[in-house]
């Protein structure tokens, strides 16, 4: 009996631990399938609110005899703008010389074209504003060289004093570079190098400073009252000079052989240790048979604008061309063009006058202010001399 009833207990036991066994999976079941449940509710009702959003977010169009469609509406989307620095504006453009109008449509601020033999001046445009010309002012460089009969071959020596720390501009020409100074000379007229400019002021008799007095000195003698000069470079915009004043350089420059060859060189190369470094020339033109240039000089900084200066023979005439604070960077070139072919359609002598509208124009005090930004105007004339302006 006993044995009967420890069996029977053993058997209820057995039987409760299975139970509880199954029970407690089944409890795990249930609850996983309510965690289920109510996820997968949770979600369907976002997803029941986002479409009942989109549906509210259309415009139902019923058309007749067709079932309304939706017309999803347009979502723009933001675009970050980067911020755009502003460019400098040149001393003539400041002057407002641009505003002048002529009947060749030039984009230089300043134009003035003049028969060499007769000083006819066929274009007048600004010629008296005072603005700073850039490397221009190498020509007077060359002029001073070569009058003081330095030896060409003397070998000078580019040093950090030649580095340019106005502009901060890059030099093939690397401090410890040794090259004579008709290298020099060659390589500041052709490419407009400004450490062979720097070089050749500094290895002056007297130093840089006796070389800038010779310069300005040299700017009186030839009537350039308008014109000073600060560096032999051109990088300083109190390099300034009138386009009048230029136009006499350029023709006292077309005397000199070794100004008009170097000038006019399309390329050269040169032996600096043991690498050959070729250099061009910074005027298109020069290689343009079209034209016939016997001395030419470039110049760009930003308060100048683009610069270019020539003696040129067309039409049997040799005219001398200054163009200033030419705005971007082929229109100089545009504006030579220009001229050229307007020239070539009247060879005769051109004396009608043609009336232009004026702006203002910068006198030498003015160009001075022009530097702090407080330029004072005074009014400029313009005026192009021809029968009938054809370009």
């Amino acid at each position: 009996m006993n044995k009967i009833r420890l069996n029977v207990v053993r058997a209820l036991g057995f039987g409760l631990a299975l139970a509880v066994s199954i029970a407690v999976p089944a409890q795990a079941t249930a609850a996983s399938a309510a965690k289920k449940a109510s996820s997968s509710s949770a979600v369907s009702k976002a997803a029941n609110k986002s479409s009942a959003g989109a549906v509210s977010s259309r415009k139902v169009v019923a058309s007749k005899g067709r079932a309304a469609r939706p017309t999803h509406a347009v979502v723009a989307t933001r675009k970050t703008v980067a911020s755009v620095t502003p460019p400098v504006r040149s001393f003539g453009q400041l002057a407002g010389l641009h505003e002048t109008e002529d009947p060749l449509a030039l984009k230089s601020g300043v134009a003035f074209v003049m028969d060499q033999d007769t000083n006819e001046v066929l274009l007048n445009k600004n010629s008296q504003a005072v603005l700073p010309i850039a490397s221009i002012t190498k020509l007077m460089t060359a002029m001073v060289v070569t009058e003081a009969k330095l030896p060409m071959d003397e070998v000078l020596t580019i040093t950090q004093d030649d580095v340019d720390t106005e502009k901060g501009s890059s030099s093939r020409l690397k401090v410890g570079t040794q090259l004579p100074r008709g290298e020099m000379l060659h390589l500041a007229l052709m490419s407009s190098e400004n450490r062979a400019a720097n070089s050749l002021g500094r290895h002056y008799p007297g130093g840089l400073s006796a070389f800038v007095g010779a310069m300005n000195a040299k700017a009186k003698l030839l009537g350039m009252m308008d014109t000073r000069y600060v560096e032999p470079t051109g990088l300083s915009s109190q390099n300034q000079s009138s386009a009048r004043d230029l136009a006499a350089l350029v023709s006292a420059a077309s005397h000199v052989p070794l100004i008009r060859e170097l000038s006019t060189s399309p390329e050269h190369q040169v032996a600096i240790g043991n690498r050959q470094l070729q250099f061009h020339t910074t005027n298109r033109l020069v290689r343009n048979p079209d034209w016939d240039i016997g001395v030419q000089k470039t110049g760009y900084i930003n308060e100048a604008g683009q610069c270019l200066v020539m003696q040129a023979q067309m039409a049997g005439r040799k005219l001398i061309m200054v163009l200033l604070d030419s705005a971007g960077k082929y229109s100089r070139i545009g504006d030579a063009e220009r001229i050229r072919k307007w020239v070539m359609a009247n060879p005769a002598p051109l004396t009608a006058s043609v009336p232009v509208t004026p702006a203002a124009g910068l006198t030498r005090a003015a160009g001075t202010a022009a530097a702090t930004g407080a330029a004072s105007l005074l009014p400029a004339t313009t005026e192009v001399h021809a029968a009938k302006p054809a370009i």
